[in-house]
């Protein structure tokens, strides 16, 4: 959905032209799952799938939604009216971003909206994220907020925590607000501290597939939550303050320190484990070596599944059928349940690894997946 086309739709819509069109991007992360709500390390890079938004001031109050994805007409909202956790449609994702704005002091009062998005919902994307941070990037631009992309992330996850109700981390709306083209995000989510890493895998004759199970997922119903709870919990028993302050070295001896607690014990590994494999990854790419991530993309996929349990049959069948065709590595992307998997091979064998998946899901009587190139792509920009 290009920026003229939703200039026209918004033209349609409201009457009048928009004073600006803005994009922002889902994403897909490299590796560090549920590492960041841990204030650990994750490394995501920016999707060419994007959320794009024209957006017009209003001075009433009166907040004006509409999405070319959702068959509804035009919402419309009393911005004095927001109140957490009371909307449980689309419209919440944008409108908590209003919600938080105005809490945060920033003095927004009000806008049109018209929103189309090329995000998969529900894929693991982070298609809620593109879309928070879209209409974010539009109203700090528009009423001359002067934050930075890292505020506005803050901004949009506390929109997603606390306005719609879902714990996530701030791995999403960072991404979609900072990364930037050709580069994986290297991201302290501690102290939000970010280093782009150089990552054009074309360039060395590679490529990164997303496979989309077509799986659905929803964080906010509970298992994404359960978990955060238990590595909180094993945070607590270990007396740190995040299991980012586990020393991978000392692993051994904190899951002792856990005793029988077997569901906090694979929690707390997993979050360990998954922080070293972060910056392996780093190290690896800035060696130039980035073959050699293959084998850690595969290990983290066997710590979400058996440690963090987060997988599902679909990914499960994506990445062993991947690695048993010939890719150089494979793992479960996003928070799980469901949604994507990543896969890294060679471009020669690009063909031939897709094939087997589809092949293997049809054998298994899954949905057909869908299969298609993840390239490191820029962050949320203003378009026009």
């Amino acid at each position: 959905m290009g920026a003229e086309q939703v200039r026209e739709d918004f033209v349609g819509l409201y009457g009048t032209e928009p004073e600006g069109v803005w994009a922002a991007p889902g994403r897909v992360n490299l590796i560090g799952e549920h590492t960041d709500y841990n204030d650990g390390f994750v490394m995501p890079f920016a999707l060419p799938h994007t959320a794009v938004a024209a957006v017009s001031r209003r001075t009433d109050g009166v907040l004006r939604l509409h999405s070319a994805d959702v068959e509804s007409g035009v919402v419309e909202l009393s911005l004095d009216a927001l109140v957490p956790e009371n909307d449980r449609d689309w419209t919440a994702y944008p409108s908590g971003v209003v919600w938080a704005l105005r809490e945060a002091g920033h003095p927004v009062t009000g806008a049109d909206v018209h929103l189309a998005s090329t995000v998969p919902a529900g894929a693991g994307l982070s298609s809620s994220a593109a879309l928070e941070v879209v209409v974010a990037l539009a109203l700090n631009d528009l009423y001359e907020l002067g934050l930075k992309g890292w505020q506005l992330a803050r901004l949009c996850q506390r929109a997603e925590n606390v306005y719609v109700g879902a714990p996530v981390g701030i791995m999403d709306q960072t991404a979609s607000a900072c990364c930037e083209e050709g580069h994986a995000l290297f991201l302290d989510t501690r102290d939000l501290s970010q280093k782009q890493i150089p990552f054009d895998l074309a360039a060395e004759g590679m490529r990164l597939l997303v496979v989309d199970t077509r799986v659905k997922h929803s964080h906010s119903e509970g298992e994404y939550g359960k978990r955060r709870a238990g590595c909180e919990k094993g945070a607590a028993l270990l007396g740190v303050d995040a299991l980012r302050d586990i020393p991978y070295d000392e692993l051994d001896a904190a899951l002792a320190r856990l005793g029988d607690d077997e569901e906090v014990v694979r929690l707390v590994r997993h979050v360990v484990t998954e922080d070293e494999r972060v910056e392996r990854v780093v190290a690896l790419l800035e060696a130039g070596d980035t073959r050699a991530i293959g084998p850690v993309l595969v290990a983290g996929h066997a710590s979400l599944r058996d440690d963090f349990q987060v997988s599902c049959p679909e990914l499960d069948l994506v990445v062993d059928t991947a690695v048993a065709t010939g890719a150089l590595g494979a793992r479960m992307t996003g928070g799980g349940f469901g949604g994507s998997a990543i896969v890294l091979a060679e471009t020669a064998d690009v063909d031939t690894i897709t094939k087997a998946v589809e092949e293997a899901f049809a054998t298994a009587g899954f949905l057909a997946p869908r299969v298609f190139e993840a390239v490191p792509s820029p962050g949320a920009r203003r378009l026009s």
